[in-house]
């Protein structure tokens, strides 16, 4: 295998683990539950192009803006964890109704954007991979991966004609159990880092 393929995998996967398009689409399939399909793609677009303006923005100064704040990677797990799980407890505290919960009109930006697309697990990696295998293959890794979120957001309404209403429903609850589980784990590590 050509090195730069080597380093490309070396910082692919690990995008693909932190950005979790396949994740994604379930989260976006149960926030999306009664938004017309433009407005969906609307969305799609939005949290992606924001989760890529954040990554990019940690990218190039997280380092010197976390040491200018005074605050470290850890701290920004924590935080992104609470705000994770404030979502999260809206859904599961919530009675189940035939109509689903209503987003704000900008959910592509909070949740989707950031902290789900460009949360804590994607900024630190990003870190670690510039320092690991470079600028430019870090920078082609995450074009790639925002792209398959992009993709797996644009398609998102497939899976959702299968599954249908009730299905859908069940789907928000055991997201929201796993957003709140992601939440948690955020939190734990950002307090044990």
């Amino acid at each position: 295998m050509p090195t730069w393929a080597e380093h490309f995998l070396k910082a692919f996967i690990p995008l693909f683990v932190a950005s979790d398009p396949i994740g994604l689409t379930a989260i976006f399939l149960a926030m999306s539950a009664g938004v017309a399909a433009d407005d969906c793609r609307r969305v799609a677009r939005q949290a992606t192009l924001t989760g890529g303006l954040v990554a990019l923005a940690f990218l190039f100064l997280g380092r010197s803006v976390f040491s200018a704040v005074g605050i470290t990677v850890s701290d920004f797990q924590v935080a992104g964890g609470l705000i994770l799980l404030v979502l999260a407890s809206r859904e599961l505290v919530l009675p189940a109704s035939s109509e689903p919960p209503k987003w704000s009109a900008d959910f592509g930006v909070v949740p989707l954007g950031m902290p789900l697309i460009a949360g804590p697990a994607l900024i630190t990696t990003l870190l670690v991979l510039v320092d690991t295998v470079g600028l430019g293959m870090t920078l082609l890794a995450l074009a790639a991966n925002l792209g398959l979120v992009m993709a797996a957001l644009f398609n998102a309404h497939k899976l959702s004609a299968l599954v249908g209403p009730t299905g859908l429903r069940a789907i928000s609850k055991i997201v929201a159990l796993l957003l709140a589980a992601i939440a948690i784990s955020m939190i734990r590590r950002g307090w044990a880092g």
